[in-house]
């Protein structure tokens, strides 16, 4: 349920990310000449559709990457016959706390990570590449966030259009984090529950 929830986020931020492109440029066209009613009402519902409906993908993401984490951490406390560094309720509030958001989360799949490749439990973990451009994608999207509620209560022209820009950077950096989130996701599934081979049974005729 989780990897296609996180497709169809990919897909409509990146909608998202087209909608408040087309909205930049219709603003930068309306300075010179009037515009269409028809494709300003276009924009506008294309805008709101991208809108809304990344808000809701991200918060039904959100929910089960969160009982995804809870899982794939106790099996990886399992695998290596040792106990999850963190506990549940700091894994959850890591995830949804503003400012711990940026760390936990990386902080808790790179530990995953670590045990899945039978490192020493004891040993820091060193999150590998994939792992580092997710962590680095996903503050990115975070501090966006941040920064485009905060820019909602400023006013003027020149501030809705620059909203407007970090609107459309931030679909486009969600659409990205979604998309490394699967990858991650299929990474540290396979480390932590590989793909058992298929046994075949074979008739051997004894003498």
């Amino acid at each position: 349920m989780l990897l296609p929830l996180l497709w169809v986020l990919a897909a409509v931020a990146f909608v998202g990310f087209l909608a408040e492109t087309l909205r930049y440029v219709l603003l930068v066209l309306s300075r010179e000449d009037a515009l269409p009613g028809g494709l300003v009402s276009f924009s506008d519902a294309a805008v709101a559709f991208g809108g809304w409906a990344s808000l809701a993908g991200a918060a039904g993401c959100g929910v089960l990457m969160i009982l995804w984490t809870l899982r794939i951490r106790e099996a990886a406390a399992l695998r290596s016959d040792t106990v999850p560094a963190r506990s549940a309720r700091a894994v959850v509030l890591g995830w949804v706390v503003p400012g711990l958001n940026l760390a936990v989360p990386g902080g808790v799949l790179a530990e995953v990570e670590h045990l899945g490749l039978d490192r020493v439990p004891g040993e820091r973990p060193r999150p590998g590449r994939l792992l580092l451009v997710w962590w680095i994608a996903w503050g990115l999207s975070v501090v966006l966030g941040v920064l485009v509620f905060a820019w909602s209560f400023r006013g003027g022209v020149q501030a809705l259009a620059d909203g407007v820009l970090l609107h459309a950077l931030l679909d486009l950096v969600c659409a990205v984090t979604a998309v490394l989130t699967v990858r991650v996701v299929r990474y540290l599934e396979a480390l932590v529950e590989p793909t058992r081979a298929v046994r075949r049974e074979i008739l051997v005729a004894l003498p």
